[in-house]
């Protein structure tokens, strides 16, 4: 009996941005020069280690983790992870992290001009329910400059990473908001194939706005499939 090679990886063409996309400077650095090899996963890849951890109480609410209050626009971010055939995906852990209102990160790297909060360290993470359902309060990001080419600004964007039930599954992707005036000029948003764009692009719910709290938005998040989401690192 002769075992069967691992199909070798193919990069969806339809959803995901290539590895290497000519207006995104730093993917000419880092994108691989010869074609992936698939690494069968064994046992210990596909079990563990687990990820979830303990949850604190303010994980969920970047605007509750400091003393005082973060500058700018309260909001709401929820949504679905969903699979190829819509059924929630229960017990995945999400990370986010993102810019202040100003458009900088609280990170030793990001020293443009632009204020600090004191109030708003831009990190949270939340396990997603039995409904696959996972929900975020913070505050929207503003966009920020970042070097890629003449004049070039990010638009407003929250990062997502999604953990399955081991180390090795994870996905990354942007979430951003609608009707921004820089998606035209920005190279990351336009590397995904045109036909997937909007998936990225959350929706805002007027009906589950707070009054006099915070705006709403809504973005589900599909693991695979047609509607599949636009995510940054090879993966089937």
């Amino acid at each position: 009996m002769t075992l069967a090679h691992p199909r070798p990886y193919q990069q969806p063409r339809d959803t995901h941005p290539p590895l290497d996309f000519a207006g995104y400077k730093s993917t000419g650095l880092r994108a691989p020069t010869q074609r992936p090899i698939l690494v069968p996963q064994r046992l210990t890849e596909v079990t563990g280690p687990l990820l979830l951890g303990e949850i604190g109480p303010n994980d969920h609410d970047l605007t509750r983790q400091h003393e005082g209050e973060p500058l700018g626009q309260r909001i709401t971010v929820s949504g679905r992870v969903l699979d190829s055939d819509g059924r929630p995906v229960p017990d995945t852990l999400v990370e986010v992290w993102q810019a202040n209102a100003a458009g900088r990160y609280a990170h030793a790297r990001d020293n443009w001009p632009a204020p600090l909060d004191p109030n708003f360290s831009g990190g949270g993470r939340v396990v997603t329910n039995s409904l696959g359902e996972y929900s975020f309060t913070t505050i929207k990001p503003g966009a920020y400059p970042w070097g890629n080419h003449h004049n070039a600004w990010r638009p407003a964007h929250i990062h997502f990473s999604l953990f399955g039930r081991a180390f090795t599954q994870r996905l990354v992707t942007q979430m951003y908001f609608p009707d921004d005036p820089l998606f035209p000029f920005d190279p990351i948003f336009n590397s995904a194939p045109e036909g997937a764009r909007g998936r990225m692009v959350s929706t805002f719910d007027m009906d589950t706005t707070q009054p006099e709290w915070a705006l709403s938005y809504r973005w589900d998040i599909v693991l695979r499939g047609r509607e599949q989401t636009p995510f940054e690192e090879p993966h089937e």
